[in-house]
């Protein structure tokens, strides 16, 4: 899969193209102009699925996308608890799909908010524009400063929302009051507190993470 080029902000808010090389959170472009086959868009919809993460303790701490969850599990660094029935292929094999994976060795995980970034702004926001509360790919959103860089707006988990290019362009350089349109709900960090939330909700979903997340 080839990398997203990095985007700047024109004078009305929207992103275009940035080829100096410079990269900011949430600043990525829609892919290519090549558009996928039925198939391939399937394809690359699955590998985007949410897989839940156990530490060798079978305690939840993380979710990840299928695509990280075989790699982890052909570097021998995890193991499938759960499948899918769908599987992908490659020239010479095919693979379940996992839908809860379980780490081999336990790891420590700090009591502390996540890092800033793209997949983790999308990961928090649950892939849903926080202005039309639709859900969207990951390719199909970007970030949005709620209240805009022009304004001393600052790139932070507070200020900082999922948004789909729609959105994005109609809000422009304004804060969402001054663009008329309502933020679904306050941008808050993603503590570990926070994504055992997101699991709970998400396993809602899966009826394979359940006995996992206690219910």
């Amino acid at each position: 899969m080839s990398a997203r080029r990095p985007s700047m902000v024109d004078s009305r808010g929207r992103h275009t193209p940035d080829v100096s090389g410079a990269s900011v959170p949430g600043s990525e472009g829609p892919a290519g102009s090549r558009i996928p086959s039925p198939i391939t868009a399937r394809r690359m919809a699955l590998m985007q699925e949410p897989v839940l993460v156990l530490n060798a303790t079978y305690e939840p701490i993380n979710v990840t996308a299928v695509r990280r969850a075989m790699v982890l599990m052909l570097k021998g660094v995890a193991q499938a608890e759960e499948l899918h029935n769908a599987e992908v292929h490659s020239a010479a094999h095919s693979h379940r799909v996992p839908s809860v994976i379980r780490l081999l060795a336990y790891r420590h995980i700090p009591q502390q908010s996540r890092a800033l970034s793209r997949k983790n702004i999308l990961l928090r926001d649950r892939n849903t524009c926080q202005f039309c509360m639709r859900i969207f790919a990951s390719s199909e959103l970007t970030l949005d400063h709620v209240v805009p860089r022009s304004r001393g707006g600052r790139s932070s988990w507070e200020n900082l929302v999922a948004c789909c290019y729609r959105c994005n362009n109609s809000k422009g350089d304004r804060t969402p009051e001054e663009a008329g349109i309502k933020l679904a709900r306050k941008p808050r960090p993603f503590t570990l507190h926070t994504s055992r939330q997101l699991m709970r909700l998400i396993g809602h979903r899966d009826e394979r993470w359940r006995k996992y997340l206690f219910y």
